[in-house]
């Protein structure tokens, strides 16, 4: 198969590692040239044979599309997505957050669109090298896309599962990035700020609202989601990793605050849900400066 990957990100970087592991011809479509792909795994580093591509004109037809870029980012994907969604290649939108059919549904796509969620701990150090520290998980939507998608990618480090429920998923997902996200980036320090009981507690606050929006939404979670995904973060991952908004504020790009902290605060007000603490992140999150990046 030829993969079209959209974003050279951590993800991007992992996702195209992957497809070519699994035997499959890779194209990177990037914003920023780099004459390599580099990924330092746990297993080893190596050099992925990809083509990398800045101009849309330059691809042709494709068997699957990957966009891997942040939610903000999407419209100016917009080149690449006419160019390579002839109708019949599916488009996986690969995202965090809960808005993957939101993001993509002005964009007029003609192929099937298969939400999905990564579990990865990712770093894009520089253009073209990405640092991988953990295993691969993904979950995508259950059905006749996500089942060859499954079949497409799965092998080696990354294991990809399909789910009936996807917005159950997605919010579970979500729990992961509202709390650790803006803290980190809002501190600019690794999950090694979880250690101090204050920051504990205010993330464990943020959770347990995050949870109540989610049962709003329809998302079959519990306070004990909450409990796990803080105590996961404290006693499973290194303190040295850190989150995809840290990485974006060192990196000075744009964080995605409003598809997390914001979609949450977003839902909780259609629902009546008070979420003091996830509206004063946001708050502070919008109150850094912002940065801005050319278009695609």
């Amino acid at each position: 198969m030829h993969i079209a990957v959209i974003g050279s990100g951590g993800i991007g970087g992992v996702l195209a590692a992957a497809a070519h592991d699994a035997g499959h011809e890779v194209t990177l479509c990037v914003r920023t040239p780099f004459d390599r792909l580099v990924v330092e795994t746990p297993e080893g580093t190596g050099e992925v044979p990809a083509a990398v591509v800045t101009d849309p004109g330059a691809v042709g037809p494709v068997d699957w599309v990957l966009l891997t870029t942040k939610v903000q980012d999407v419209p100016s994907t917009a080149g690449w997505l006419r160019r390579l969604d002839d109708g019949r290649a599916p488009i996986a939108v690969v995202q965090n957050g809960v808005e993957h059919r939101e993001s993509v549904a002005g964009m007029g796509l003609r192929g099937p669109v298969l939400p999905a969620l990564v579990y990865v701990a990712a770093e894009r150090v520089r253009p073209g090298h990405v640092v991988r520290r953990s295993p691969v998980t993904m979950q995508v939507e259950a059905g006749a896309v996500g089942e060859r998608f499954a079949r497409l990618i799965s092998g080696g480090p990354l294991t990809v599962r399909t789910t009936e429920d996807f917005r159950t998923a997605a919010w579970r997902k979500m729990l992961t990035n509202v709390g650790p996200n803006p803290i980190t980036a809002l501190t600019l320090r690794r999950l090694d700020v979880l250690a101090d009981p204050d920051v504990q507690e205010l993330c464990a606050g943020v959770l347990a609202e995050a949870v109540e929006v989610a049962r709003a939404e329809g998302a079959e979670l519990t306070q004990a989601d909450a409990k796990r995904v803080l105590a996961d973060y404290i006693e499973k991952f290194p303190p040295t990793n850190g989150t995809s908004m840290l990485y974006d504020r060192l990196a000075g790009l744009p964080t995605e605050h409003e598809h997390i902290t914001g979609a949450l605060v977003r839902a909780a007000a259609a629902h009546d849900v008070p979420v003091p603490l996830n509206k004063t992140l946001l708050t502070l999150m919008r109150a850094l400066r912002p940065t801005e990046l050319p278009p695609v």
